[in-house]
């Protein structure tokens, strides 16, 4: 089984940065593509980036320039560094983390950004 941990969000003024983190745990072999997503309210979720083993990433439109996925991959932890933050950036924020055919989520952490 793997785990997930999530930290860093809060509450935030526009223009602001917030560094998300999630460290995965458990019986893991190697770890595939790893991910951010996020759920505002009222709304689907959606994905914010993602970042492949290789260090490939993948952004949104609407964060692209703003946000920034890293990964550590020997401290198997995913990174988001969120600058310039929106109050359209509010919202429960998830990591996925890929291993092997298994897709597993983080808890959700809540980033809130004030106008």
């Amino acid at each position: 089984q793997v785990q997930l941990v999530e930290s860093g969000g809060g509450l935030v003024q526009a223009g602001g940065s917030l560094r998300l983190s999630c460290a995965a745990s458990g019986r893991i072999f190697a770890i595939g593509t790893m991910g951010w997503y996020r759920q505002a309210p009222g709304k689907q979720r959606e994905l914010v980036a993602t970042i492949t083993s290789g260090g490939s990433t993948n952004y949104a439109d609407s964060v692209k320039g703003r946000f920034t996925a890293s990964r550590d991959n020997a401290e198997r932890t995913v990174y988001l560094q969120m600058n310039s933050l929106k109050p359209d950036d509010t919202g429960v924020y998830y990591c996925n983390v890929n291993v092997w055919t298994n897709s597993y989520w983080g808890q959700g952490t809540q980033v809130t950004v004030s106008s």
